[in-house]
């Protein structure tokens, strides 16, 4: 599996270690950065892992920042990406079950190296479910892009 990681300066320092994890479990990683602790604007990171996930570039991606939070919302803003914020391995194993979710963030002032760990490997290693009832959901979510797009 080829895995896309940005991060922006407040998530630099726990993306280094992400990225040796992934490694570590066999995935080949594409680092967009940040690549130093200056600080930076989280959206660039953002769209350029958005953008290699979509584009088949990447199967999956990974942001990071201070919270998680703007990552996300950056993330979402961009039409076919379903990026789940997690802190916990339960909501981890079930953004991908049930979600189908492609752009995993995280947030480094919220949680610590070890569970980041442990949250990217339940990530990765969890298949969505293809359930009836989780696919009908995940099609409902994605044409809601469609339906904003039409109404101003």
């Amino acid at each position: 599996m080829k895995v896309a990681i940005g991060a922006d300066h407040a998530g630099y320092a726990l993306k280094g270690g992400i990225v040796d994890f992934i490694k570590s479990l066999g995935h080949e990683v594409e680092d967009f950065g940040t690549h130093s602790a200056n600080s930076v604007d989280y959206p660039d990171f953002a769209s350029l892992v958005c953008r290699h996930v979509l584009s088949g570039e990447a199967d999956k991606g990974v942001l990071i920042c201070g919270t998680g939070i703007g990552m996300s919302i950056a993330a979402n803003k961009i039409p076919g990406i379903r990026c789940a914020l997690v802190h916990d391995l339960f909501s981890a194993k079930a953004t991908r079950e049930h979600n189908d979710s492609n752009i995993l963030a995280m947030g480094e002032r919220v949680i610590g190296p070890g569970m980041a760990q442990e949250i990217v490997r339940v990530w990765l290693e969890t298949e969505f479910s293809q359930g009836e009832r989780h696919k009908a959901r995940v099609s409902k979510v994605m044409a809601l892009e469609e339906s904003a797009s039409l109404h101003p």
